[in-house]
């Protein structure tokens, strides 16, 4: 039996080492992660919540190879695991409480942003909604020569809906292809707010090194005592209106330390809001512990904390602050995510453009170029 064991364990392992792009069951920061992976990326996500968290170039340049997105100082769990009893002690207690038991990366705020009401907290539902409170299940997995596609879902039974996502990362690529979709299960239509919260972290961010691009229409506030360029990482956030007569809005981020350039491509309608949210050291209770420091950019269709506000405010600049979705509605959007290879000293992005299955990056004040084979942009190229 051992033996049998062994030779299937090694078939798996050869036909795995085969194909150009696969997907395999991993541990990531000790919970169980599903894992894409070509030549030259890697991308693994948490069915506890449903976080991307890893996010790195294959590459044996210590300048390259680290994981861009946040990965706690402490040991996180799944979310839906948590147990106040067991693990308040250790992760809180409070609003936050399911959030920061599991917070790593990459997360979707669904169906609502920020902070949930006392009367929601009563009931167990927390910051950020419910989707990173549920375990989501792996509904597929192929690896192909051409592609490495994971699809995954998660019911969400206190507020009644489902949420499906699909990552594809091509085999000759450095682009992940996210396709996203969220049904709502109720006979009746209901506002939302649909928010990505991608959330980076050391040594990825560092104060004074951590730069971010965007096309920014209008930059609605500042953080309090903020001085200086908005881009860079100081521990003061800010929130934007992207700009609306893009056919797709972006965000990128480097840093000037290493050769990496992290970025995100979206459709514009349903994501003109940014909260540039930066904490550093300064979140005393548990389990931050005066110790976190990370960037999120929260882009989607509101930057306003609680759904009952961004209803009661409806617009901000002329732009909604909420979104609507019917009764039994299925609503999708996509979006990707890359990273490029930059030299030190890189300047910031002044433009990106989508154009014959490329991605072309443009340095600020050199006017330089980078290219990406991006074949599965071309939808939001349209």
């Amino acid at each position: 039996m051992a033996r049998a064991i062994v030779a299937l364990l090694i078939a798996f392992a050869a036909a795995a080492a085969a194909q150009s792009a696969f997907v395999r069951e991993t541990v990531l920061h000790g919970r169980r992660a599903l894992t894409l992976e070509n030549d030259r990326m890697i991308v693994s996500t948490l069915p506890g919540g449903g976080f991307i968290g890893e996010v790195r170039f294959k590459s044996n340049d210590p300048k390259k190879n680290l994981n861009v997105m946040r990965v706690p100082h402490y040991q996180t769990i799944d979310p839906h695991t948590y147990d106040s009893a067991k693990h308040g002690s250790q992760y809180g207690t409070g609003m936050q409480r399911r959030l920061m038991s599991g917070y790593m990366g990459h997360f979707v705020a669904f169906p609502h942003f920020a902070a949930a009401s006392d009367a929601e907290l009563a009931q167990d539902y927390g910051q950020h909604g419910e989707a990173i409170a549920v375990e989501w299940t792996i509904d597929s997995t192929v690896g192909t020569d051409d592609a490495a596609t994971l699809k995954y879902s998660a019911m969400l039974p206190k507020t009644r809906y489902r949420m499906e996502r699909t990552i594809s990362l091509p085999a000759d690529e450095t682009v992940a292809y996210v396709q996203e979709s969220v049904e709502n299960l109720e006979a009746f239509g209901r506002p939302v707010q649909w928010t990505q919260h991608v959330t980076f972290g050391p040594p990825f961010v560092a104060l004074q090194k951590n730069f971010v691009d965007a096309p920014i229409a209008t930059v609605v506030r500042r953080g309090q005592g903020a001085t200086g360029d908005p881009r860079v990482f100081s521990g003061n956030a800010s929130s934007w209106l992207l700009d609306g007569s893009r056919r797709y809005v972006y965000f990128t981020m480097y840093n000037l330390d290493y050769s990496v350039l992290a970025g995100y491509i979206f459709e514009t309608a349903p994501n003109r809001w940014v909260l540039d949210w930066q904490e550093n050291q300064r979140m005393q209770e548990k389990p931050w512990d005066n110790q976190v420091v990370a960037r999120g950019i929260c882009i989607g269709d509101s930057i306003v904390g609680g759904l009952r506000n961004a209803v009661e405010r409806g617009r901000q600049l002329e732009t909604p602050v909420f979104s609507w979705i019917d009764a039994r509605e299925r609503r999708s959007q996509s979006y990707a995510f890359f990273l490029a290879d930059i030299p030190i000293g890189f300047k910031g992005v002044a433009d990106l453009r989508i154009d014959n299955d490329r991605i072309t990056i443009v340095e600020r004040e050199t006017g330089a170029t980078t290219a990406l084979k991006a074949g599965g942009l071309r939808a939001l190229a349209r």
